[in-house]
């Protein structure tokens, strides 16, 4: 019977709690963004777009999955020199015509008029059937889509039509032997590789290449089509480290075929100096290097300095430059508490401290190997762009916190010569150097900021041009840099030394324009508006004192400063939400006169926020509660239907009329502490109307530390506890007193449920102390023991005893 006596304590004061209980806005932030999981200030295309779906990315295989020039653009242009057409129209024809036109297209005879009229004036159409040669040609590789583009489908694999592929592959091979023009030969030569290809016959395909593509002398992206063609069949014929060289040459001759080079070098699993081997020219084993830098996630100071070492001039260098720089931020730049982003908010392993100390020393050390070739980079003026390694030096010197150095590397450089995005990332760096004063927390000149950050305006409002319909919707975006360079200004340096200064409405306000990505919005919800760092900190940190500051700032919109700045971000945003959050504030600090003034401040047809029923039927069901409601058992949850709910703005009302009772009905002040307390008590995490104070709530909130102001009550249910106290003294009613003890017994076990954290695993260990400790600590709840000495008698002690089992247990002492 002992073990099943604390078998209960355990199922009504944890499992209850932790599985028990609706799931409803689980306080938890986003998935992680791919493109936005550490704190980055040097944009990973500052040397240029080329390679830009390479850029370092541990969230994702590849930063983009779109090559930076288009295969059906090159393609088009080609057709269009050779036929003298628009490039548009040839694109026209062949990529973007629907199903139906497509069809009538893979038949065509030269007859215009049988065309759709959009397609009768096309110049591509009127071209073609004047070459009947092309138009023949058009009309076989029509005849070869089915074949080439088949959509497979892993759960239906139907199987491909091997011998009519190669019936294809055979006439093409006829007509290539035919042909004089040398751009259609090209092109039926490599129809022929394609269809022998997918048909399995892989050494009859090499040699359609060999014999007819690598000799022919149109300078054409086909050829590198071909090549990709070649390097998968010399795979399938059994030499992938060929292969993988192959894929090398692809990935450097064709752009627009660069990623699925990419990827199929390394499904060959080929190590770096078997594709080597094949290597004879510099510019080869450059690439070779460059791909499996690329393919490198961990810190690689080797690749980048082969590359460099064979094609100095290569915009490769740069690219894996950036790379290591980015390695580098995501290793040493910590985010702050107030806005974290990183994956370490989720895998914290801060705890060990001699292992992060050694890994810092660890990335301190590659920090200074990558600075050193930047240098190099620049003192030897081979890289087309110098300046770079110049740009990067200052930035690994503001990372090392040597900030007079990195002032010195960018004084070497003149920003007037500077292309655009080096000379952006300039303006960046220099920022950042400017403001390191600031992230120490020491007092500084905001005002000094006012042009960079004007600045940064507009440089992320010409990335976000669309008109914004609320929601804040910047996830997984890799193009918006500058968006996040300027949040990440605002949310990591900015707002936190306004912190450290003391001023936590200015944080605030930094916080709230730092998510603010778009000159227009359309919804201006306050909250919709913000990330989800930004709403925490405004909902969980903001006072009644910071959101009168808010206020205060809000009516200095109108300057020139940084202050205005900041205000005019805010005044774009709903003033509802503004002052139901400082209503709001005042229920937390129980100034029900002054929450009532503020809730009069919102719109009469605001809806007040009501927590999503996760199990409801309806899929917009809400969770509607009263807490003036009397409960024994904090589970389950007595909830009530939508007409019988109290809002915040009632809720603030009744208690001012209690609370205003308590002094001009003395006789009968011990039922309204009561009631208050009742209703106070509901509105912690264990309660019916949580949200009266929170915003969002979790099944760890009882293991997790009082952190913010409010959990006094949330999570402590001092307040509660404290009335009553003054209910109790106040009556000479012993089954009244009964009830105010019982209810003290639940708000003392609140916080010894707080002060055990009970996420540990071991409390399910009944040997271990801490458990020991906490069944001790709720078997000597003092006014249980209260309850049994002087309120045993009492028609409550008996409804008490009957209706919480655990109770029943700890009076009883079974």
């Amino acid at each position: 019977m002992k073990t099943f006596k604390k078998l209960s304590l355990i199922s009504s004061v944890f499992l209850f709690t932790f599985f028990g209980e609706i799931a409803v806005n689980i306080a938890c932030g986003g998935e992680v963004d791919p493109y936005d999981y550490y704190i980055s200030y040097f944009h990973n295309n500052v040397q240029g777009d080329e390679y830009t779906p390479f850029a370092f990315n541990q969230m994702a295989y590849l930063n983009g999955e779109e090559d930076v020039v288009s295969e059906s653009e090159i393609n088009s242009q080609e057709w269009a020199k050779y036929l003298d057409a628009k490039p548009e129209d040839v694109h026209e024809v062949m990529y973007k015509v629907d199903s139906a036109t497509s069809i009538k297209l893979a038949n065509f005879d030269g007859e215009v008029s049988s065309l759709p009229d959009s397609l009768q004036k096309n110049t591509f159409i009127q071209a073609i059937v004047k070459n009947k040669n092309a138009l023949r040609y058009y009309n076989f590789a029509k005849s070869t889509e089915p074949f080439a583009n088949v959509n497979f489908d892993l759960w239906d694999p139907a199987p491909r039509d091997t011998t009519a592929m190669s019936d294809l592959a055979t006439t093409a091979l006829k007509l290539t032997e035919v042909e004089k023009d040398s751009f259609l030969k090209l092109r039926y030569a490599y129809q022929a590789e394609r269809m022998f290809h997918y048909a399995g016959l892989h050494t009859e395909s090499k040699n359609i290449y060999d014999k007819f593509v690598k000799t022919n002398k149109t300078k054409s992206a086909v050829k590198g089509w071909a090549l990709a063609l070649y390097a998968g069949s010399t795979r399938r014929l059994g030499n992938p480290e060929e292969s993988a060289f192959l894929f090398s040459k692809v990935f450097t001759s064709n752009p627009e075929r660069r990623i699925q080079a990419y990827k199929n070098y390394y499904y060959n699993s080929a190590p770096v100096n078997g594709a080597l081997k094949y290597a004879k020219t510099n510019d080869e084993k450059a690439s070779i290097w460059a791909i499996n830098g690329f393919g490198n996630p961990d810190f690689n100071i080797e690749s980048l300095t082969k590359v460099y070492q064979y094609e100095p001039k290569s915009q490769l260098n740069g690219a894996l430059l950036v790379r290591e720089v980015n390695k580098l931020e995501q290793a040493l730049i910590r985010d702050s508490d107030l806005a974290q982003i990183s994956y370490q908010y989720y895998f914290n392993n801060s705890d060990n401290s001699k292992y992060m100390d050694s890994v810092k020393n660890l990335n301190m050390k590659q920090l200074l190997e990558v600075k050193s070739f930047a240098l190099k980079l620049a003192a030897e003026n081979k890289y087309p762009q110098p300046e770079l390694g110049t740009l990067t030096a200052a930035y690994l010197s503001w990372m090392e916190n040597k900030d007079l150095e990195a002032s010195n590397y960018l004084a070497k450089l003149n920003p007037a010569k500077l292309s655009e995005k080096l000379r952006d990332q300039y303006r960046i760096t220099d920022l950042l150097i400017k403001a390191k004063n600031i992230k120490k927390g020491n007092p500084f000149n905001e005002n000094a900021l006012l042009p960079s950050l004007k600045w940064l305006d507009e440089k992320r409002f010409a990335e976000n041009k669309t008109l914004r319909n609320g929601q804040y919707d910047n996830w997984a975006n890799e193009d918006k840099r500058f968006t996040r360079t300027t949040r990440n200004f605002y949310q990591q340096i900015l707002s936190p030394a306004y912190l450290k200064l003391g001023d936590t409405a200015k944080a605030a306000l930094a916080m709230v324009k730092g998510d603010l990505s778009y000159n227009l919005i359309e919804n201006n919800s306050l909250f919709k508006n913000m990330s989800y760092q930004s709403t925490s900190f405004w909902q969980q940190n903001l006072s009644p004192r910071s959101m009168q500051a808010l206020a205060n700032y809000k009516a200095k919109a109108n300057g020139d400063n940084v202050v205005a700045l900041l205000a005019k971000a805010l005044n774009k945003l709903s003033n509802d939400e503004f002052y139901e959050l400082w209503g709001t504030t005042y229920l937390r600090t129980h100034q029900y006169d002054k929450a009532v003034q503020m809730f009069a401040k919102v719109s009469p047809t605001y809806n007040y926020p009501n927590p999503e029923n996760w199990y409801a039927d309806d899929a917009n069901g809400k969770l509607y509660s009263n807490p003036f409601i009397q409960t024994i058992n904090d589970y389950p949850k007595q909830y009530v239907v939508a007409k019988a709910s109290i809002t915040k703005k009632t809720f603030a009302a009744e208690m001012l009329r209690l609370q205003k009772l308590t002094l001009s009905d003395k006789k009968n002040a011990a039922l309204y502490y009561y009631k208050m307390a009742n209703a106070v008590y509901q509105t912690g995490y264990f309660g019916n109307s949580w949200f009266l104070i929170s915003y969002d709530w979790s099944s760890y909130d009882n293991a997790s530390a009082a952190k913010f102001g409010y959990d006094v009550d949330y999570k402590k249910a001092q307040t509660a506890k404290n009335w009553y106290l003054k209910a109790r003294a106040l009556s000479s009613n012993a089954d009244f007193q009964a009830k105010c003890t019982f209810m003290l017994a639940k708000c003392a076990q609140k916080q010894i449920i707080l002060n055990s954290k009970l996420n540990s695993f071991s409390y399910w260990d009944k040997k271990d102390v801490k458990y020991k400790n906490f069944i001790n600590a709720n078997y000597n709840n003092p006014y249980f023991k209260e309850m049994k000495l002087k309120y045993s008698k009492t028609p409550f002690y008996q409804v008490a005893t009957g209706e919480c089992s655990y109770l029943g247990d700890f009076i009883a002492k079974k």
